[in-house]
């Protein structure tokens, strides 16, 4: 255990960096869940059917996870600090498209613009919460994603009492966050630069701590994770405005404010998982989110609609602090590739999430939403797959 190499002191946590990058995470991520917000809206603007909402999802999340991988990649091997104001535009181009799309097909390509910006911008920012958290890897990670899931929960909110009053056209308003977003991106951008440039001479420790099989094997397990996560948390965020509307009979606020309990929770979830990986190890907090979560999503389908609302925050608190534990777990077993980490999971989870919406939507346009709840609810007894991780101190000790 003498050759751990030890962490820098929490004194050189750059903190003013990480609330600047998680901030843009939030303005993000505000913009790409007004997207799921809006498809009441859109659903009947357009006449689409289930499969075209899972499509639309598919094309902005897709977008991002095919690109992310390839970014994290490219950018490990030759950082781009200045891309991070470009996601932004390519988020403002897309929001703009949403706004006045004439067809359904411009919808589809808004879409994906605000995909372009998702990919370009998760593998870089990612990497500036890892270098500004001075040793504190799990807290920094939480920073950064709860700036997003934050902005994923508002997201819902704004689009209930601006969207839903004013129409369409006022989506146009939530490119004015683009446009801040990208302004404080120009500062990190320059701080970022600026490290790189104090750092280049610094060679990185690319050395696998465990066999490349074994890794290989970890890095499965931890997707199929993100998987069992992702695919439910899509069930709730592309479908659950319509499971409320269709089961409760409530009107389309109403199921937007439950959708908003629902993300808070997450946001909340997202803030305990990196202290307490930091703290106790990721592997707690692993095992604790996905298959701790298991009963409460059995159960979410047969209760009534306080229940539902209860069961949701649960749901959502629990199931959402794995996220931070498992991209810190990753990034211990690939060192020095921070981009291709970010890249594999924020875009996975994004490609999980839309494949699994458009999916779930024939599901649903076949068989009804109830029962794509009732499948979904035991996705997490994938959770069990953790057994197969190495422990902690096995990856540690090189």
């Amino acid at each position: 255990m003498t050759a751990i190499p030890q962490p820098r002191a929490a004194s050189a946590t750059v903190f003013p960096i990480l609330f600047a990058i998680s901030a843009c995470h939030m303005l993000n991520d505000v913009m790409q869940s007004m997207l799921s917000s809006i498809y009441p809206i859109l659903k009947a603007d357009f006449a689409l059917d289930y499969w075209q909402i899972g499509l639309l999802t598919l094309a902005f999340q897709g977008t991002a996870s095919l690109l992310q991988p390839a970014i994290g990649i490219f950018t490990d091997a030759r950082p781009q600090p200045w891309s991070l104001p470009v996601a932004s535009v390519s988020t403002f181009v897309g929001v703009m498209g949403l706004a006045f799309a004439p067809s359904y097909a411009a919808l589809i390509l808004g879409a994906m613009f605000v995909g372009f910006g998702s990919a370009i911008f998760h593998p870089e920012s990612s990497r500036v919460a890892r270098i500004a958290s001075g040793g504190r890897f799990g807290l920094a990670q939480s920073v950064f994603q709860v700036g997003g899931n934050f902005g994923t929960a508002i997201g819902p909110l704004l689009a209930a009492f601006i969207v839903l009053p004013f129409g369409r056209p006022s989506v146009a308003l939530f490119g004015a966050l683009a446009v801040i977003a990208g302004m404080i991106l120009v500062r990190v951008s320059r701080w970022y630069a600026a490290h790189l440039n104090d750092r280049k001479r610094k060679p990185v420790d690319k050395t696998l701590p465990l066999p490349r099989n074994r890794t290989i094997a970890a890095i499965t397990v931890l997707v199929i994770l993100v998987f069992s996560k992702n695919v439910y948390m899509a069930s709730l965020g592309s479908y659950y405005t319509f499971y409320l509307i269709e089961s409760f009979g409530v009107d389309t606020r109403t199921a937007q404010l439950m959708l908003f309990l629902f993300l808070g929770a997450v946001a909340a979830g997202t803030v305990l998982g990196g202290p307490v990986a930091d703290r106790w190890g990721p592997m707690t907090v692993i095992w604790i989110s996905i298959l701790g979560v298991l009963p409460f999503t059995l159960a979410l389908p047969h209760v009534g609609l306080a229940g539902s609302a209860i069961l949701s925050v649960l749901i959502g608190l629990i199931l959402a602090s794995a996220f931070s534990a498992i991209v810190v777990f990753a990034q211990e077993l690939l060192p020095g590739r921070v981009g291709m980490v970010a890249g594999i999971f924020f875009g996975l989870s994004f490609g999980l999430g839309g494949i699994a919406a458009a999916a779930l939507g024939l599901m649903a346009d076949h068989y009804g939403i109830r029962t794509v709840y009732l499948i979904c609810s035991a996705l997490p007894a994938l959770g069990i797959l953790t057994i197969f991780l190495p422990k902690r101190i096995e990856f540690l000790a090189r």
